[in-house]
């Protein structure tokens, strides 16, 4: 899922709504060929193929913020149930704040990249859920924009997500919604999430062309009292 961060000025285009080419998967119980952290940081360009073969959480980012050369900025993110339309979570940036260069703040290079959410067991019983997302685009047109996403539980794989943005023209503001089809989890599993908070991990992918040009991460803790989410 998205880095929860800031706005800029940009022509309004809605991209529209696309559901994923592949929802809520559950992958085979080992990949046809399995590739380590280690090997893809010494790859020059990083493929979806490449971040499809590993074989665990990351434990570190793939690729710097500075790859990110499309400028793409999200600026608003929100969670909702498919079946009663409920807003789960948002996240949006406030207006003005632009941090494009973090070291001139005194902010780690890799602030922004890391988002924890907080969500009641209830979350787990959900099978479909709709997330929006709002980005801009800087000068740059972005071709054959997708994302890969995967869910691990410790060293266990949840779930995988691919996800085609369609193509963004320069300087633009995009809104997308992608559906997330949840597999059903087995009872002692959903047990050990919630009794775990922040084990449920996930790597977000960003290519463009088929490169990587961002990578954001997330925890997850299931814990939250019922009454204290959208009361």
């Amino acid at each position: 899922m998205p880095e929860s961060a800031v706005t800029k000025d940009a022509i309004q285009r809605p991209v529209g709504t696309r559901e994923g080419r592949r929802a809520g998967i559950m992958p085979q119980s080992s990949h046809p060929a399995s590739t380590t952290e280690e090997d893809l940081r010494h790859k020059e360009c990083i493929s979806p193929e490449d971040v499809m073969n590993l074989n665990a959480i990351t434990k570190d980012y793939l690729c710097s913020a500075d790859a990110n050369i499309y400028d793409i900025d999200f600026i608003r993110f929100k969670i909702r149930d498919m079946e009663t339309g409920m807003t789960l979570f948002e996240v949006q940036k406030p207006p003005g704040y632009d941090v494009k260069h973090p070291g001139e703040l005194g902010l780690d290079s890799d602030a922004g990249r890391f988002v924890r959410y907080h969500f009641t067991p209830s979350f787990l019983k959900l099978r479909s859920v709709g997330a929006t997302v709002e980005f801009t685009v800087g000068d740059k047109p972005l071709t054959h924009f997708r994302m890969i996403e995967r869910h691990f539980f410790r060293d266990r794989e949840l779930k995988c997500f691919d996800f085609e943005f369609g193509f963004c023209i320069p300087n633009s503001k995009n809104s997308v919604e992608h559906i997330y089809e949840f597999p059903e989890l087995p009872p002692d599993l959903i047990k050990e999430m919630i009794a775990h908070p922040h084990e449920t991990r996930s790597d977000s992918f960003y290519f463009v062309d088929n490169k990587l040009i961002m990578h954001n991460k997330a925890d997850y803790s299931y814990d939250e009292p019922e009454e204290l989410i959208n009361p």
